[in-house]
């Protein structure tokens, strides 16, 4: 398209990369030699703000003042550290997990490790995008799951049961993003279980990035029941990098079998002589008739096995998995597999990688308008971050052709009987479109476009909406990037690309575009020449 490329076929723009100035506490980032990952940081970070504090004031009214209604954690107020979703000005829903202060007691301490994690980015996390710090608040900011925990999926389903396919998928993507943490330097994962496994709007799975941060100042606190906790975990109340691995084999039993089962780690290999001088917790552990081990010890997986599943599994790959589970809970730390090996383990068994997340989870096809963009919004762009076609039509009837003026110049010898056969049939073309009767009325464009005598941006940015109602959004895009060809400062041609990268689900793009639209209507708003809305 030479010249009238949009950001999308530019490539990746530059990004900063360093953390922004915090305010409130007057605390500088920990200074190690790194620099925080900004946007497309990590691996697959794409489109995820650079870490910040936020104040108190954004969160509460993000919130609606921490409502009630607003709370998403399991045990909802009584959760020892409540989560609240909530939506920023700038429409991006977040997630907001609220500390006491007797956790984090030092406002710098509590910054200096939330700084920690929030230089992680990775498509396999629910990222860390912020925190606030604000006399007795310690608050942290994360972005938000809108499709609930693995938890509700495997344990308090309605509609279905994860069908066998994702819950490999489940838990390769738990295994690649403790590999991604622990390369980063954070091998450490606090409590992790089946309720900090969330979905993201595509249905893939994630891992809460709220469990790299410690419960509390001394990292001792562990919320989960101790029927789950690792066996060293009762023996020092440290939590370590083998730590995080047992608690991935509790995760596996909940995925082979679809119930919360807690493993009978108390039993040191196989002899009950270590009860003596278990204290209560641990001698009930060690006795639970049900456990999973015991049925891991004696091979028994059918027994294990989702009966939801109703046999539809391999039991090649259940086997696998079975044997991992069994290496990950076993008594002594040393014993367990790393990261990489259970990526390695669980990549080849992975049978639906074509398969889109949300199509196995039995849930709908998420489109997400893009972000509000920097600039103060028109009505067309604020119809464009709204993805209203039926407004953004409206108002295209309404602008009529009053931006192409300028654009064509013809002369005397131009105007023939085939320049009025094409005008007439970009008449047809107006008809059909204010009419609705969008199929006609990109027939009828389509003539007056290939005569290619006369160029209209109208027309183009016409016939993109017309091809987004009839859901095609690759032509769309094309006829929005003609039209800023033939007016490289029209606002219009750039709100469409926005739309059309949108519904191709290339979100950042498309926030990109809505703010290069609208920094145009605020230069034409100077005196400069750009609008149509």
């Amino acid at each position: 398209m030479g010249c009238c490329q949009s950001s999308w076929f530019k490539g990746t723009r530059s990004e900063k990369n360093r953390y922004p100035q915090t305010t409130g506490l007057n605390h500088a980032p920990p200074s190690n030699g790194t620099e925080a990952a900004a946007v497309g940081g990590g691996d697959g970070g794409g489109g995820v703000p650079a870490f910040a504090e936020f104040s108190l004031a954004d969160l509460e009214a993000a919130t609606s003042n921490f409502s009630s209604e607003f709370i998403v954690s399991e045990s909802g107020e009584k959760a020892p550290n409540v989560v609240y979703k909530g939506r920023l000005q700038n429409r991006r829903w977040i997630a907001v997990k609220k500390f006491t202060k007797l956790a984090w007691p030092d406002p710098k301490q509590f910054a200096d490790e939330a700084w920690g994690v929030g230089k992680l980015r990775h498509r396999r996390l629910a990222n860390l995008i912020g925190y606030c710090c604000d006399g007795d608040e310690r608050l942290l900011v994360a972005e938000f799951m809108p499709n609930d925990t693995l938890a509700m999926h495997l344990f308090h389903w309605e509609n279905q049961t994860i069908e066998w396919a994702m819950r490999l998928r489940v838990a390769l993507y738990i295994a690649e993003a403790l590999d991604y943490c622990g390369t980063e330097g954070r091998p450490l994962y606090h409590d992790l279980n089946a309720y900090r496994v969330v979905f993201d709007e595509n249905g893939d799975p994630r891992l809460s990035c709220f469990g790299m941060m410690k419960n509390s100042r001394d990292g001792k606190s562990y919320s989960t029941n101790l029927a789950y906790t690792p066996p060293e975990y009762l023996r020092n109340g440290r939590v370590t990098p083998e730590s995080v691995i047992f608690s991935v084999g509790t995760v596996l039993l909940d995925l082979l079998s679809g119930k919360h089962i807690p493993p009978s780690h108390a039993l040191e290999p196989h002899n009950t002589s270590s009860l003596e001088g278990k204290d209560a917790n641990q001698k009930m552990l060690a006795l639970d008739a049900g456990s999973a081990l015991d049925m891991i010890r004696g091979k028994n997986i059918h027994l294990l096995m989702d009966s939801h599943l109703e046999g539809n599994f391999s039991t090649e790959e259940a086997t696998v998995v079975f044997e991992l589970a069994s290496q990950c809970l076993q008594y002594e730390p040393r014993d367990r597999p790393s990261p990489k090996n259970l990526v390695d383990t669980l990549a080849p068994l992975q049978n639906k990688p074509d398969v889109p997340s949300y199509v196995m989870l039995g849930i709908p096809k998420h489109e997400e308008a893009p972000p509000t963009p920097q600039h103060p919004l028109s009505p067309m762009g604020d119809a464009c971050t709204r993805m209203d076609l039926t407004a953004i039509h409206q108002i295209l009837v309404m602008t009529h052709y009053k931006d192409d003026e300028g654009t064509n110049e013809l002369s005397f010898q131009e105007w023939t009987q085939q320049m009025r056969d094409m005008l007439e049939a970009r008449k047809r073309g107006d008809l059909a479109f204010r009419d609705k009767d969008f199929k006609t009325a990109i027939d009828c464009y389509s003539q007056f476009i290939d005569v290619g005598t006369m160029i209209s941006p109208t027309v183009y940015a016409r016939r993109s909406l017309c091809y987004l109602l009839c859901d095609q959004p690759d032509s769309a895009l094309r006829d929005a990037m003609q039209a800023q060809c033939v007016y490289p400062d029209w606002s219009t041609a750039f709100y469409m690309q926005a739309v059309a990268l949108a519904k191709l689900d290339m979100h950042k793009d498309a926030a990109d575009m809505l703010n290069e639209a609208a920094a145009l209507e605020e230069k034409r708003l100077r005196g400069g020449r750009g609008g149509g809305s």
